[in-house]
């Protein structure tokens, strides 16, 4: 009786292990792809070149400000007072702190536009991505695009799929 007892405990062990375990499928996606024959792409790089020429207008504004008042000091300096000149020197360290801060917030507010725009695309992309892989059984997809995956065969790549998806002529 003990031994009719191992027996099936072993084989219920067995069944209910393996009983459960599936195929995984494995896809793969070149990220990058997609992203850049996207419809709306053309858009977002135009309001993002427009926000860029604004900054670039605003700082080449201030640059030939500092370089129109340090040509003039340089011109004046010699028949200025001491208390001139260092009014004019504190003026032109003070500009020339805001240029290094204006281009520093510059370089973080282009950040942050890119990522404003980019983020409704790429929130499309992934949701069109999980729902391939949904609808054609893939447990796992990839982002090949990052230059991890070595070998695939051509039959995962799932961006025809993603692109039909999304309405997006090969």
């Amino acid at each position: 009786m003990k031994k009719t007892f191992v027996k099936f405990f072993v084989l219920a062990t067995c069944v209910f292990a393996f009983g459960g375990v599936s195929a995984q499928k494995f896809g793969h996606i070149d990220f990058a792809k997609l992203f850049v024959v996207m419809p709306g792409q053309d858009t977002i790089q135009e309001k993002y070149r427009q926000y860029a020429d604004g900054l670039r207008v605003q700082m080449e504004a201030m640059q030939t400000e500092w370089e129109t008042k340090i040509t003039d000091y340089q011109a004046k300096s010699s028949s200025m007072t001491d208390l001139i000149r260092r009014t004019k020197e504190k003026e032109l360290q003070d500009l020339q702190s805001r240029i290094e801060a204006f281009q520093q917030q510059a370089s973080i507010d282009l950040q942050n536009k890119e990522t404003e725009l980019t983020s409704p695309l790429i929130e499309r992309a992934k949701k069109a991505i999980q729902d391939v892989a949904k609808e054609n059984g893939y447990t796992y997809v990839f982002n090949s695009a990052e230059g991890l995956i070595l070998v695939a065969p051509p039959s995962d790549d799932i961006l025809p799929l993603v692109k039909k998806k999304l309405g997006i002529k090969e």
